[in-house]
């Protein structure tokens, strides 16, 4: 294993659709002079950025969903049925944080038909027994993925604020593993992703069933130890329970073409700075300036004054 080497993979949604929201909400989404909003990119580029400032990674990429629909659709036509259409405001901004993360050189990975959380599963299952992986999003989710040399980094509220958990630490605060989390998911479901889980049966129960008896199969079989309402609800929401666990668990066999190699940081290349003059990106021009100027003062700092 290259100790040396840090993998760091972006949920570009997730971070896109947090920045967006966090600025909209007042109305400011920072129209440039060709018409286009740029709030979602600017603090998408800023989140980025911060948390590579901050890692120090070798490595970058970032992924993305490709389009509504994917193979959970198919199991269950429901499925995030109840989002909205992004705002308008958000809509082309898509793109723009693509080619804006590409004029960085990072790679923009993305699988029609699947997620962006599952390119990041099975990208860092690919990767963490060589080098270390983090996980950069703001969705609990992926907690699903921890493991060895696998961490989990979420954003918490303004910028270059994390929550960092590893496989330990989710043991020790839950008392599951990451694994079984599949399992907690779906037995209360996730209603933002609009599949229901077993219904009567919420997160303190879910939690507390799966420590006391590790899977859904050791809980079904096992049933009779169940409170009469537990028994009752369990028995009847067990199709809609078996589902909701395809739905919950990232797949991490997705068939993309990857190659680490494409993914080396080796900082701010000047096409970059070019594609943020172009779009006039300020917020992210700043940053990009305050990132130079700190690398600069490093090299000619004295070490021994």
């Amino acid at each position: 294993m290259n100790k040396q080497e840090h993998l760091l993979l972006i949920d570009g949604m997730a971070l896109l659709f947090r920045a967006f929201f966090a600025t909209a909400v007042s109305g400011q989404f920072m129209v440039n002079s060709k018409g286009m909003p740029t709030n979602g990119v600017q603090g998408f580029m800023k989140h980025v950025l911060t948390a590579i400032e901050y890692m120090r990674p070798t490595h970058a990429a970032v992924c993305w969903d490709m389009g509504s629909q994917t193979f959970r659709n198919e199991l269950f036509s429901d499925y995030k049925s109840n989002r909205q259409a992004p705002p308008v405001e958000l809509q082309p901004q898509f793109d723009l944080a693509k080619e804006v993360a590409a004029s960085f050189l990072l790679p923009n990975i993305g699988v029609r038909g699947y997620e962006a959380d599952d390119c990041i599963g099975t990208i860092a299952k690919r990767e963490h027994k060589e080098r270390r992986v983090t996980i950069l999003s703001g969705d609990k989710d992926l907690l699903q993925l921890l493991d060895h040399n696998i961490e989990v980094t979420l954003l918490q509220k303004g910028f270059g604020n994390y929550l960092t958990y590893t496989a330990e630490s989710f043991a020790d605060q839950f008392a599951i593993t990451p694994k079984q989390f599949i399992d907690v998911k779906a037995l209360m479901g996730d209603p933002s992703d609009g599949y229901p889980g077993v219904k009567g049966i919420g997160e303190k129960t879910a939690f507390k069933l799966v420590r006391e008896f590790g899977t859904i199969e050791g809980i079904l079989s096992n049933i009779e130890q169940l409170t009469p309402s537990q028994q009752k609800k369990m028995t009847e929401g067990v199709d809609m329970l078996q589902l909701s666990r395809q739905l919950a668990e990232i797949d991490c066999h997705v068939p993309l073409v990857w190659d680490i190699k494409e993914a080396d940081w080796t900082g701010i290349e000047r096409g970059a700075e070019v594609a943020v003059e172009e779009l006039e990106l300020k917020v992210v021009r700043r940053h990009v300036a305050q990132m130079k100027a700190a690398a600069a003062y490093a090299e000619t700092a004295d070490p021994f004054a």
